[in-house]
């Protein structure tokens, strides 16, 4: 009696679906930045921020998925990964942010929000940078028992932050101290600031030397040892 193989068939579940990142250029910037942003303020934390990453949620069923523009993962390694798929990491997303356009609006307002609801994203925010499809250019929403309740003062209490529309970009207060976090832009302007007040220390100090070995060469012209 001949026994029948049993025949093992991985599951792939593809990293990339081919379609672009973002609608335009100004919902690809506010999401590039949400993400810099909330991964610095969580760097050292047992945590991670990815953004247009596929988010897998159910197992041996890889067109299960959802693809946030941005999710706060508490929890896990930090870092980044090509996908993330949930039964692995042992942790669901516990915010989202979503970059409303013309052509998500419908997917963002309806089945996003009822489906992050039913796998228990504690919150869902959601942003229009050119504010013209949403109610308000910025919403928030929080898990209360299945269902979303909005966020009426745009305070993210899973965050510990306070939200608010900046331009074409969210910003983001610590609401224990009052900090504002700053944009990646105005992280490389201070770099930039500082690295040209080094320069001009350096260029001080040269100075101050060049005049101190000026003086001493006079005071030894006139026979005067200028270390005695």
């Amino acid at each position: 009696m001949q026994v029948a193989e049993q025949t093992h068939i991985d599951v792939v579940y593809p990293s990339s679906d081919g379609e672009p990142l973002a609608e335009t250029y100004d919902h690809l910037y506010a999401m590039l930045v949400t993400l810099e942003v909330l991964r610095q303020y969580l760097e050292g934390q047992q945590a991670t921020v990815l953004a247009n990453q596929f988010l897998y949620y159910a197992q041996g069923f890889p067109r299960l998925r959802v693809a946030p523009d941005v999710m706060v993962i508490f929890g896990v390694d930090p870092g980044g990964r090509d996908s993330y798929k949930v039964w692995e990491e042992g942790e669901i997303p516990s915010v989202v942010f979503e970059m409303t356009s013309k052509g998500t609006q419908q997917e963002d307002q309806v089945y996003k929000f009822r489906l992050y609801a039913q796998l228990g994203v504690q919150e869902y925010w959601l942003f229009d940078p050119k504010g013209e499809w949403l109610p308000s250019p910025l919403m928030g929403y929080q898990l209360s028992q299945e269902d979303y309740i909005q966020i009426p003062e745009l305070c993210s209490q899973v965050l510990g932050l306070q939200l608010a529309v900046e331009g074409k970009l969210i910003g983001f207060t610590e609401m224990s101290t009052g900090r504002r976090l700053p944009m990646p832009a105005e992280l490389s302007q201070a770099l930039a600031q500082e690295r040209e007040r080094a320069e001009q220390e350096a260029q001080r100090a040269e100075q101050e030397a060049q005049r101190a070995e000026q003086l001493r060469a006079q005071l030894q012209g006139l026979g005067i040892d200028p270390v005695a």
